[in-house]
């Protein structure tokens, strides 16, 4: 099947699925989706089983859709950047240390956390996998997925401090998670040609050399933003700027996802404001919402699709919930240390941990991550238990953390937000 039919077959899917939820489930748009692409899959397999459909042709089909090539090396650019586009950076600022903390030492504390305790949960059940590998799954599973909770923490009426800090934690921890995974993934490829000083070195080359690079780039598009007034052409340019900066990353080896998460915030901040006229801001605007509710769709609703050729032994969903336990404890690890050592400088809403742990969901990155294992058993493990994880933080956190956020905020009453610096206070 050519990619142009495949593409047509999944736009058109993601297209019934997206009318069906919103005229009647009525769910957020990618909890919804996925839950229906999940529950066509499970329909799929029952009647495969019982030989009433040819289910092979639908795994094939799936099967013929690199998942972990389409989301690394197509979609996360753009979502990514869609995503940085519309976060200011004056509230990133005010939110500068729990973000920079959380999507850096967080993600590397939740990464141990979660990977330990997966290496001994697979242990007690008689598993192949080394602690390596479990710290692999850590790695993979630590990056969280913003889009389906922020618009229930908007609806809510959330602070914006505690919006900013989801928003700006997930673009970064994005980014920092698949260095992590790569800097392991190297690791175990070639245990015996890296130092720790190389390992360090491969970190800091492929986290720093991705940010210097994004913005270089930004700034060359912001120069050819600032001489010309025709939306078209400058729609274009960030166009350009997203493919193209993520595939000189990738070529020179930096981070890609941390290059175009900064050209996106120096583009939807310092761009916006000097080089781009009020239409053209409207015209980006749109554009770039149309981008990220489109991918969003398929991803979900590929997310769900994939179940057809995972191969779930019933002791991988044994496997699969301890695993979403370890990932929920290294989440708030990660969190909870965070948090705790920044409420001694700086007031946070009450509620802060027991919110961003619940809230950071996973979603397709993680599943691409696994996927881009190579072929072992471990790698079969690995892969059925990150689907687990995606579907209950998805399905179930997805659809929980509303009440949880509307909880605290009717708690709570006023709060000082955005305020820098405020003795401490709240519980967590």
């Amino acid at each position: 099947m050519s990619a142009y039919h495949t593409i047509a077959i999944l736009l058109t899917l993601a297209a019934l699925a997206a009318y069906v939820n919103i005229r009647w489930i009525r769910l957020p748009a990618t909890i919804g989706l996925m839950a229906i692409s999940l529950l066509i899959s499970v329909v799929l397999v029952i009647l495969g089983e019982m030989g009433l459909i040819p289910l092979r042709s639908f795994a094939q089909f799936v099967s013929s859709i690199d998942f972990g090539d389409v989301l690394l090396h197509g979609m996360l650019g753009f979502l990514l950047f869609a995503g940085a586009l519309h976060v200011h950076v004056e509230d990133l600022r005010l939110a500068k240390y729990p973000v920079g903390i959380l999507s850096t030492v967080g993600v590397v504390l939740s990464t141990f956390v979660t990977g330990t305790l997966f290496y001994y949960a697979t242990g007690f059940l008689g598993l192949p996998l080394t602690y390596l590998e479990a710290l692999l799954f850590g790695a993979l599973i630590a990056p969280t997925d913003p889009i389906a909770v922020l618009g229930i923490v908007k609806r809510v009426g959330a602070p914006k401090q505690l919006e900013t800090k989801i928003a700006g934690e997930s673009l970064f921890n994005d980014g920092v998670g698949v260095v992590v995974f790569l800097t392991l993934l190297e690791v175990y490829r070639r245990p015996e040609s890296l130092s720790a000083a190389g390992v360090a070195k491969l970190f800091v080359q492929e986290a720093i050399g991705g940010a210097v690079l994004g913005f270089v780039l930004a700034w060359a598009a912001y120069l050819m933003l600032k001489t010309v007034d025709a939306y078209q052409v400058e729609v274009l340019i960030t166009l350009a700027l997203v493919t193209g900066t993520y595939a000189l990353a990738e070529t020179l080896h930096l981070s890609a996802p941390i290059a175009v998460v900064v050209a996106g915030l120096f583009i939807g901040n310092r761009a916006r404001i000097q080089a781009m006229s009020e239409e053209t801001r409207l015209r980006l605007d749109v554009f770039w919402e149309l981008i990220d509710e489109i991918l969003n769709a398929v991803l979900f609703f590929l997310i769900g699709l994939e179940l057809i050729v995972i191969a779930l032994q019933p002791s991988y969903f044994v496997i699969g919930l301890l695993a979403t336990v370890a990932s929920l404890v290294g989440r708030a690890a990660g969190v909870g240390l965070t948090i705790t050592t920044l409420r001694l400088r700086q007031w946070l809403p009450p509620g802060t941990i027991r919110i961003l742990t619940w809230s950071g969901l996973r979603g397709g990155i993680s599943i691409a991550l696994a996927l881009a294992l190579p072929p072992s058993p471990a790698r079969d493990i690995i892969v059925a238990a990150t689907y687990v994880v995606v579907v209950f933080s998805i399905l179930v956190q997805g659809l929980t953390v509303g009440r949880l956020v509307a909880y605290f905020v009717a708690a709570q009453g006023p709060t000082p937000d955005d305020v820098d610096a405020e003795p401490a206070g709240g519980t967590a």
